[in-house]
């Protein structure tokens, strides 16, 4: 019987060849793998002969078409504009000259006055007596005056003694003259010819020597005063006409009066003054103005604010065509209107962009076509000059 261990020995190990074939199919099939990824992650699809076909040429884009209206240049009247008030020619307190007792008040609130005309009259007794009894010393001053100087002509006088005669003639006729102004102080007059804005007096009352007792205006004619600001200081100048329109309603003409030289610390603005007549005082003072005073004229387009546009950097301006480029001019704004603005920057004869501005830039070919009539503002073109 054989042994175990000979059967073992008889055994003989088994061994086992690599198949070529099955190695080739796995490194053809992970670059397939590699090949489908990188496919994939392209994005490139292979266009059929079909597609490649139908894809047109690359064409540079057409230039936009833009509308245009043609616009010429034509003087135009420059305006300073302002806001005023109307102040009285005069206006000042009434005071009383002496101090007295009312005896009569002439005139009542509200009444046309000239000047020199007696609004009331204090109680004049004392001061009539004190008068006469200057005129009796001046009197007496006189005899004694004329005694000295003839005695002196005599040669019994002396030159001394006339003198002093003399000095108080001086001294006697002073003191009539200043009863007198004392007398004519007890009648209330007006100042000047204007009408009696406010009077606080009433007969039988007591009044001191300085007291106000009223107040007078007279607006004939008017003064209305404007503040210029100091960037058109140069174009207000004494004698200039100007227009002034009240808020009453009224309508004048005035001239430039008065032009300040010093600038209001808090506004930095320069006082002007333009007197209006105002002979039938229908006009009241205190009422705001409205002011316009021509300072001189420019060439100027007039447009509507809508073709109006910003530049890149924030200015304001208007595009036009020019040699079919539209081409944009910063402008500067001269006179409103109610319909428009008179603008100058432009050329004298432009065709400005009115349809389609927004979307062209500057430098950009366009096509330039008239604007339709259908568009176009048919509000009339206002005169140019005034």
């Amino acid at each position: 019987m054989t042994k175990p261990q000979d059967q073992t020995e008889s055994r003989q190990a088994l061994t086992f060849d690599n198949d070529k074939g099955a190695s080739r199919s796995t490194w053809i099939a992970a670059a397939i793998l590699v090949a489908i990824v990188a496919w994939m992650g392209s994005g490139f699809v292979l266009p059929g002969e079909e597609d490649a076909s139908a894809t047109p040429a690359a064409e540079d884009p057409a230039p936009v078409a833009v509308a245009v209206r043609t616009s010429e240049a034509r003087p135009v009247t420059l305006f300073f504009q302002a806001e005023g008030q109307a102040q009285p020619d005069r206006d000042t307190a009434i005071r009383t000259e002496a101090s007295g007792d009312v005896a009569e008040v002439l005139v009542e609130k509200g009444d046309d006055v000239s000047q020199g005309d007696i609004i009331a009259r204090l109680s004049s007794n004392r001061v009539e007596a004190d008068l006469n009894r200057a005129r009796e010393e001046q009197d007496r001053a006189q005899r004694e005056f004329d005694n000295a100087t003839e005695l002196l002509e005599r040669g019994v006088g002396t030159q001394d003694r006339v003198s002093q005669a003399q000095a108080t003639l001086a001294a006697a006729q002073a003191a009539v003259t200043a009863a007198e102004e004392a007398l004519d102080s007890t009648n209330i007059t007006a100042p000047f010819d204007g009408r009696i804005e406010t009077l606080t007096l009433d007969a039988g009352e007591y009044v001191s020597s300085g007291s106000d007792i009223g107040r007078i205006v007279d607006n004939r004619p008017l003064t209305v005063t404007l503040q210029v600001p100091q960037q058109a200081l140069g174009r207000i100048r004494n004698g200039q006409m100007a227009a002034v329109s009240f808020i009453t309603g009224e309508e004048r003409e005035g001239r430039v009066t008065f032009v300040g030289t010093s600038a209001s610390a808090e506004t930095r603005t320069f006082l002007a003054e333009i007197e209006v007549p105002n002979d039938d005082g229908a006009i009241p003072a205190g009422i705001s103005a409205e002011i316009r005073i021509p300072t001189g004229e420019r060439q100027a387009h007039f447009i509507s604010p809508s073709v109006v546009s910003l530049s890149p950097d924030g200015i304001t301006g208007v595009k036009t065509v020019e040699d079919g480029v539209a081409t944009f001019h910063e402008i500067e704004v001269v006179r409103a209107e109610v319909d428009g603005i008179w603008v100058t920057g432009l050329p004298d004869e432009a065709e400005i962009i009115t349809i389609g501005q927004g979307f062209v830039r500057d430098g950009e070919a366009v096509e330039a076509r008239p604007e339709l009539a259908s568009a176009a503002d048919n509000t009339p073109v206002p005169e140019a000059t005034e």
